[in-house]
């Protein structure tokens, strides 16, 4: 009598490797979607956070925080100062992407825009003011609403 082996063949394995990997290739590109949509929800938030201080301090002293010019936020910045007495605890500087978020008024401090540049980079100087469809695009928050942000499935 012969005594039998007991093992998986190679056949087998090549068939389970195959299998994995055919899941794999399908559950990485969604989970790469659903990282890049966390942090565009979170860049939206925390835009929405530094709107709603802006708005509140405005109500305190009938105008904006001032910034000459459209410009990243920073820790010791005259907005960040200015939002951090009393009407934000903590104001948030980069995106979901760790892209530095910009803050800028016109003339006068009568409004204000909060922009993130989005996946890919810096933002470009004019605001499109559309819905995108792309998590490279900028996010940008004017006067209390969204005028450039994401909608519907991201690319």
């Amino acid at each position: 009598m012969r005594k039998r082996e007991s093992g998986f063949t190679l056949i087998e394995l090549l068939i389970v490797v195959a299998i994995i990997g055919i899941i794999a290739a399908i559950a990485i590109p969604n989970l790469l979607n659903a990282i890049d949509r966390s942090k565009q929800k979170r860049t939206m938030a925390d835009i929405r956070s530094i709107g709603t201080a802006c708005e509140e301090y405005a109500i305190d002293n009938n105008f904006y925080p001032v910034s000459t010019s459209r410009a990243a936020l920073t820790a010791t910045g005259v907005v960040t100062v200015a939002l951090q007495n009393g009407y934000i605890k903590v104001v948030p500087l980069q995106d979901g992407w760790n892209w530095p978020i910009e803050y800028g008024t016109p003339t006068g401090g009568t409004g204000y825009t909060i922009v993130s540049p989005g996946k890919d980079g810096p933002p470009a100087a004019a605001l499109a003011q559309i819905q995108t469809n792309n998590f490279n695009c900028e996010i940008a928050f004017m006067q209390g609403q969204f005028i450039e942000y994401p909608q519907g499935i991201q690319t």
